[in-house]
C-alpha cells in the first residue's frame, strides 16, 4: 500500500521523493529523499527550518533515522545546505558526502553565519535560516570527481561541476537515469510550466559564476544521456535535450547582455533591469499566463543574483 505522505512531499518513482523545504515560497526549494532496499539518503537539505519536513517524510515512509546512510549537499549555499548540520544531529549513523571545497564551511559554519548576518540582518536570518550547526569532520567524506558510493542496491556517482560555484558536485543515479543537479542545470519553477514544457533559466552566484565552466559542466551531465534532471529549484524536469538547449542559449544571452553594457557604476543595475525585461519576454514567448508583476515577483531573487554574478565575472575578465 502506498504510504500517506505529508502535503509537502511527493513521490517521483524509482525510490525518490521530492520534499518542499518551505524556503521563501511553495515549490521554490527542494530536498530529495532516495530510498533503496531499506537504506536512505537525503540530497540537499534546505535550511534548518526544513529539517522537520525531511524527518517527517522519512517517518511517513516507515523508516527510522538510522536507515539514513548519506546526507549529500550539492554545494554549501544555505538554501541547499543550511540545515545540513542540524539534520546530521538527528541522523546518528549518517555520513555526509561533500565537495572538498565545502568541507571547511560545514565543519565550522561561523563564517557562513556571519556572512548572512552581515547581508540580511539578525531578524531575517532567524526567519529564513536559524543558527547554522557544525558537522563533525569525522562524519564528512569528501568526494573526488568520479567517486561512487552504494545506497542499498544502487550506485551513486559524483561529478565535480564548477560554473555556478567551485564547491559544487552533482549526483548521478543510474537507477532513475537522472542527475541531481543542485544549481548546475539552472532553475525551473513549476508555475511557469506550459504546454511547451518547463521554462529554464541559468542561475549565477555572486562570486564564483563562470559561464564557460558552467557550459562545460552542463555538457558533461548530458554525456550520460539522462532521462531526467532533479533540480533543487524546483523538482524533476524531463525532455532533457530541449531543456539543455534552452538553458545553454540562456547562458549565452546572459553573457551577451552584460558585454553589451558600458562598464560603469550603473552596469549591475542595468543588467538587472535588462534581465527583468528579457525574462518577461521569454516567459510570454513560452506561453506563461502570469502578468509582469507576478513574473517579476517570482524571479526577483534570481534577477539580483544573476546581475551580481555576471557583473563580478565581467570584472574578473577585465570587461
Amino acid at each position: 500500500m502506498t504510504p500517506a505522505l505529508p502535503p509537502f512531499a511527493s513521490a517521483l518513482g524509482a525510490g525518490i521523493w521530492c520534499i518542499d523545504t518551505g524556503y521563501h515560497r511553495p515549490h521554490y526549494d527542494a530536498a530529495y529523499l532516495m530510498v533503496d532496499d531499506g537504506r536512505a539518503a537525503f540530497i540537499d537539505t534546505g535550511t534548518n527550518h526544513a529539517v522537520p519536513r525531511l524527518l517527517g517524510t522519512l517517518q511517513a515512509l516507515g523508516l527510522a533515522v538510522d536507515a539514513v546512510d548519506w546526507v549529500i549537499p550539492t554545494h554549501v549555499h544555505l538554501d541547499h545546505a543550511g540545515g545540513a548540520g542540524l539534520l546530521m544531529q538527528a541522523l546518528p549513523h549518517a555520513r555526509m558526502l561533500l565537495h572538498p571545497r565545502g568541507l571547511r564551511h560545514l565543519a565550522d559554519p561561523s563564517a557562513l553565519q556571519q556572512a548572512v548576518l552581515d547581508i540580511y540582518g539578525a531578524e531575517a536570518v532567524a526567519r529564513d535560516y536559524g543558527t547554522l550547526q557544525p558537522v563533525d569532520p569525522v562524519r564528512i567524506t569528501t568526494t573526488e570527481d568520479g567517486t561512487t558510493v552504494r545506497l542499498g542496491q544502487r550506485t551513486l556517482a559524483f561529478a565535480h561541476t564548477p560554473g555556478h560555484a567551485l564547491h559544487h558536485h552533482c549526483v548521478w543515479d543510474e537507477a532513475s537515469g537522472g542527475w541531481f543537479t543542485g544549481d548546475t542545470f539552472g532553475v525551473s519553477y513549476r508555475e511557469f510550466d506550459t504546454a511547451r514544457g518547463p521554462w529554464m533559466i541559468a542561475i549565477s552566484t555572486p562570486v564564483q559564476f563562470d559561464p564557460p565552466a558552467l557550459r562545460d559542466s552542463i555538457a558533461r551531465l548530458l554525456q550520460q544521456q539522462p532521462r531526467a534532471m532533479y533540480l533543487t529549484h524546483y523538482g524533476r524536469v524531463t525532455d532533457v535535450p530541449q531543456r539543455a538547449a534552452d538553458l545553454l542559449a540562456g547562458i549565452d544571452r546572459l553573457v551577451a547582455l552584460g558585454q553589451g553594457l558600458p562598464a560603469d557604476a550603473q552596469r549591475e543595475a542595468r543588467i538587472a533591469a535588462s534581465l527583468r525585461s528579457a525574462y518577461r519576454a521569454d516567459a510570454r514567448a513560452h506561453g506563461c499566463p502570469q502578468d509582469d508583476a507576478a513574473i517579476d515577483a517570482a524571479l526577483d531573487n534570481d534577477v539580483r543574483l544573476n546581475a551580481q554574478g555576471l557583473q563580478i565575472w565581467l570584472q574578473r575578465q577585465g570587461l
